[in-house]
């Protein structure tokens, strides 16, 4: 008997080739929209850290001052320098940039602004002032609060 032996087939046709670079082509794409696309829209990690900064400073500078309220006289432009007590801070500033406290604009923060309120509140029965300070740039932005109580200046 006379057997003939098929030769058998090996690699790929032309169309599973195209078929295959097109599959791999589109894949690739996506990758690389979904790599410029996050970055893009992610958080700077110095400008969180900016932020960060800036709100934990008046924080700190907020919550060292008296609890009761004192008369002073009112400081000129975005200065801190006459301000005695935690109620001072509240709207403060008006211009919403960030000042040294004698009210020189810090020339490095000139993109970034500031937004502070002083309430009075309790807190667990006691008197406070819930302080709330807002640093932003741009879209980002970081929100501090804390608590001032009056446990004897």
């Amino acid at each position: 008997m006379w057997s003939e032996r098929v030769p058998r087939q090996r690699g790929f046709t032309l169309i599973e080739m195209t078929v295959a670079i097109v599959v791999l082509g589109v894949a690739l794409a996506g990758l690389a929209t979904a790599f410029t696309i996050v970055p893009a829209h992610s958080t700077d990690p110095l400008i969180t850290k900016q932020l960060l900064a800036v709100a934990e400073e008046f924080m700190e500078e907020i919550q060292l001052k008296p609890y009761d309220v004192a008369a002073n006289t009112a400081p000129s432009g975005c200065a801190r320098d006459t301000f005695n007590d935690v109620s001072d801070y509240n709207n403060y500033p008006a211009s919403h940039q960030i000042c040294t406290v004698d009210g020189v604009p810090v020339a490095d923060l000139t993109a970034y602004a500031l937004s502070i309120k002083v309430t009075n509140s309790t807190l667990s029965g006691t008197a406070a002032k819930f302080i709330e300070v807002t640093v932003s740039r741009g879209r980002d932005s970081f929100t501090l609060v804390g608590w001032r109580t009056d446990y004897g200046d």
